[in-house]
């Protein structure tokens, strides 16, 4: 199965998965997003029994790409439900995901790409790693991540990240207990490797079972809950402040707010 956006290897019973766009900083695209699920189910349906998930360059995940992010202006109330619906299921893929995964976060990892990054079982990440849910800095609502955030970091310091869209490091969001390690960068795949090795020391069918009895937990709460954002993503796509964001974004200038 071809890629175009990602490098999907596997060794000795690791999967790792690549953002592959280092000259856009691994930038969300439409095709990485397709990529990324395409990767997944492969992975899902291997002899791997852990995922690793990192980013080629010296970024993570830097967001979504410009060129994606310009042509949601022009998308219509079906295409913007859509989209947030895909959205979702990448993201409740990876969080859902039946084998265990860790994240190696080697640099900036920002809106979409901290959700992508803190949203695996574990999260290694680098001093220089930076983390943010910029959403409300231009227009946008953080619907669908605040669903997980929630849970992993509880309601006053999701209020925190989520509100001021501020930009985090790595030893912060390890007090938080989103990062579970900051790692030097000339270890960190190394120290992935080992904790992958540590993983696969235990019964594969139990972490299976136990992979699977998390998520069943989880998920009558996620599923009311991200019906909800999805809708709540869709709407913000209507109002003005989101296409001024969005403008002011791409022509790098202050946005200009109404509130409307």
């Amino acid at each position: 199965m071809g890629y175009n956006t990602i490098q999907l290897a596997y060794d000795c019973g690791v999967a790792t998965i690549t953002l592959n766009r280092p000259e856009k900083r691994n930038a969300i695209s439409f095709e990485l997003i397709d990529d990324l699920l395409r990767a997944l189910d492969e992975v899902s349906n291997s002899e791997a029994t852990v995922l690793i998930v990192t980013g080629a360059g010296k970024a993570f995940c830097s967001g979504m790409d410009l060129d994606n992010l310009k042509a949601l202006l022009g998308r219509s109330p079906k295409q913007n439900l859509q989209d947030s619906q895909t959205m979702v299921q990448l993201f409740r893929s990876l969080y859902e995901f039946p084998k265990v995964t860790i994240a190696a976060v080697n640099g900036p990892a920002i809106a979409g790409g901290t959700g992508l990054a803190l949203l695996c079982d574990f999260t290694l990440a680098v001093p220089e790693a930076k983390f943010g849910y910029t959403e409300v800095r231009i227009g946008f609502v953080p619907a669908i991540v605040s669903t997980f955030l929630l849970r992993q970091a509880g309601e006053k310091q999701a209020r925190d990240l989520l509100l001021t869209g501020r930009i985090f490091g790595a030893e912060e969001a390890a007090r938080m207990g989103l990062v579970s390690e900051v790692v030097p960068a000339e270890n960190l795949m190394v120290r992935a490797g080992q904790l992958a090795v540590l993983l696969m020391e235990n019964s594969p069918a139990s972490l299976r079972a136990t992979k699977q009895l998390l998520t069943e937990h989880a998920r009558a709460e996620l599923d009311s809950q991200v019906e909800a954002a999805v809708r709540e993503n869709a709407a913000i796509r209507t109002t003005s402040d989101f296409r001024e964001g969005i403008s002011s974004f791409l022509e790098k200038r202050k946005p200009v707010w109404t509130g409307k």
